[in-house]
Parts: structure tokens; sequence; C-alpha cells
């Protein structure tokens, strides 16, 4: 499980487009969102760089990850 601090989320629309873009790297990813915290939760075997990346590039920056 990894917990990464996502700037930039403010609304739904936002914690779909992170959900998609963390379950382009693996569909089958449990993808946690909390909006206040700006807190995004996954559950996923895939790498936390790849998973951080595609989070990115969809236009929300990663400011920690473990």
């Amino acid at each position: 499980m990894y917990q990464l601090q996502v700037e930039n989320m403010s609304c739904g629309h936002c914690v779909g487009s992170v959900t998609k873009a963390v379950q382009g790297v693996d569909p089958q990813a449990q993808v946690q969102i909390d909006l206040a915290s700006k807190r995004v939760t996954v559950e996923s075997p895939a790498e936390l760089g790849a998973i951080s990346a595609a989070i990115v590039e969809a236009g929300f920056p990663v400011t920690s990850a473990q």
C-alpha cells in the first residue's frame, strides 16, 4: 500500500482523474482519495514510481510518496 500527497485536487472530477491515472498503470488498483487532506492511498503491486508518474502526467503534482 502506498500513501501519496497530491496537490491541486479539489473536486469529484479530480478524484476521477487521479483514479483513472492510477488504474491506467494497474487496472485492479484500489484507490482511496481524501480531498480534505489531499491524501491518495493506493493498494497495488505496481511500482510506486510508475503510479506517481501517472498522477503527475495527469496534471496533479505529487509532493510526497511512500
